[in-house]
């Protein structure tokens, strides 16, 4: 538990309490109301008071310390800063990271109304009121009460984390809330189509520098049909999308949510829907807020489950997930490994009639030279609307391609006539069968294609180098228990796969 720092204490009433929720340290409360301030009503509007905090954060310190505020009557602004100092630290050892963010008078409570903003490490300070906020965070009334700056001691060197926190109260009426005004949940679309999508991007509103005018327009050179807005840790994008989306740009709300034992994206929720993510996975909360996820119309969606950046490695398993990210940006060794574990995955659904978690990509851009749509996933939809797409994604019913200009067509047939296309069953006769896989191909000049079943890749072909045509196989349902396609670039490395250009969820043949 840190001592307070001197400078903390004439201006904070002494004293540290430990709560119970998601490992967190409560500090001394910062006061407003002492004896040098003037009357309130002596205050003329506009009038400024600031308080500044200074202290140390030790090694082991919890995953989340608040800084109580109280805030008095007759504020119009809250504005927050904070710096702290990051010394060099020996090779191999984790230096100082601090994270940021507030809850208002409605409390810190797991999953509680008190939610109001949360920058990560992205900025250095930010301000809320009425009618605006810094991106990240929820305008609304600066009410009175406790409110609590939330820091996130992400790592922390060995010699600890001094930190420094200013909070400064602007005077005057509280002013009015516009309503948001949120994406419709449906554009105009082609029908019963393949539409094209990148569920994980960030702008502004999180750790991205683009805005999202930015994303909006860099999803339609991509040409894409549907983006999901995923910010970490925050729902303050749902409603910067006015003017944005339109007949052929179908725009989702979500975030990614990102605890410090992995992220999950909540994927196409209700605007406006807050996931918590304090919590890891000791703490067996991801179960009840997978919930939430879903009865707010979304899917949960692990996210570059083996990436290597502290905090990052999925570690909650894959018992609560519609769909798991397998690709995540430029191909890589990682994505290599979470596709390989979801691969395995699928040996144990294919001979029962248990559920089976699709794949899909996304870019997770966030800044140039990200590429948005690098890569992207392509559904079967009905329609494009949220529920048609979500649907697609939880059914399996979609590929994954590294551009627009690549396009696949996979299925199987066989026994009298029958026919299965991606995620979906084939189910024939008997065991032995006849069974005919075939992928057609267009934008994948030479590369090759291989099809994959629960015994590993049973074939490879080489595609012409105009990058369209076509790959069959035959099989039985007793050698491949299920059969899925996946389109390689040249391999770079010796004994090294190449990198994905496409890869199809798969179809499951039953006997």
């Amino acid at each position: 538990m840190p001592a307070p720092h001197p400078a903390h204490r004439p201006i904070a009433r002494r004293g540290l309490l430990v709560t119970t929720a998601a490992s967190a340290l409560t500090l001394g409360t910062v006061s407003f109301a002492d004896a040098a301030d003037a009357p309130e009503a002596d205050s003329p509007e506009g009038a400024t008071r600031a308080r500044t905090v200074r202290g140390v954060l030790p090694t082991g310190s919890p995953d989340y310390v608040y800084l109580p505020v109280e805030v008095p009557r007759g504020v119009a602004e809250i504005a927050v800063s904070y710096a702290y100092e990051r010394p060099p630290v020996p090779a191999g050892t984790q230096g100082n990271a601090l994270d940021i963010g507030v809850f208002d008078e409605r409390g810190t409570e797991l999953g509680g109304p008190g939610f109001r903003g949360w920058s990560g490490g992205a900025r250095s300070s930010f301000f809320i009121r009425a009618d605006a906020a810094t991106p990240g965070y929820l305008a609304g009334p600066v009410r009175a009460g406790t409110w609590h700056i939330a820091l996130g001691p992400y790592t922390v060197a060995p010699e600890g984390l001094p930190y420094e926190v200013t909070v400064t109260l602007r005077l005057g009426p509280a002013g009015s809330t516009p309503e948001p005004v949120y994406p419709p949940e449906r554009a105009k679309g082609r029908g019963r189509a393949w539409y094209r999508g990148d569920c994980h991007l960030h702008s502004v509103h999180s750790d991205g520098k683009r805005t999202p005018a930015e994303v909006a327009a860099a999803a339609r050179a991509a040409g894409l049909d549907f983006i999901n807005s995923s910010e970490h840790n925050t729902t303050s994008a749902h409603g910067a999308w006015g003017g944005l989306w339109g007949d052929d740009l179908l725009v989702l709300t979500g975030e990614e949510v990102t605890t410090r034992n992995g992220h999950v994206l909540a994927l196409g929720t209700e605007p406006g829907t807050w996931v918590d993510w304090r919590y890891r996975a000791r703490d067996n909360r991801l179960g009840h807020y997978a919930g939430a996820v879903r009865r707010a119309g979304g899917l949960v969606v692990p996210a570059h489950p083996h990436a290597t950046c502290i905090g990052c490695h999925w570690k909650f398993g894959f018992g609560e997930a519609d769909a798991v990210e397998v690709w995540n940006g430029a191909y890589t060794p990682e994505d290599e490994i979470a596709l390989a574990e979801w691969d395995n995955s699928l040996v144990s659904a294919a001979r029962s009639s248990r559920g089976w978690v699709p794949a899909m990509g996304n870019s997770d851009a966030h800044r140039e030279p990200d590429k948005v749509g690098l890569p992207q996933t392509v559904v079967l939809a009905e329609e494009l609307s949220r529920d048609a797409v979500l649907a697609g994604i939880r059914a399996g019913r979609s590929y994954i391609a590294e551009s627009s200009a690549v396009s696949l067509a996979f299925g199987a047939s066989g026994g009298r006539g029958q026919h299965a296309g991606i995620g979906e069953r084939l189910r024939v006769a008997g065991d032995d069968t006849p069974v005919t896989v075939r992928l057609e191909v267009t934008g994948a000049p030479g590369c090759t294609a291989h099809f994959v079943t629960d015994q590993g890749t049973l074939f490879t072909a080489t595609l012409p180098e105009s990058g369209t045509g076509s790959a069959q196989w035959r099989t039985t349902p007793a050698y491949a228990a299920y059969v899925r396609a996946e389109v390689r670039h040249p391999a770079t490395v010796p004994g090294l796969p190449g990198a994905l250009v496409a890869l199809t969820n798969p179809v499951f043949l039953e006997g």
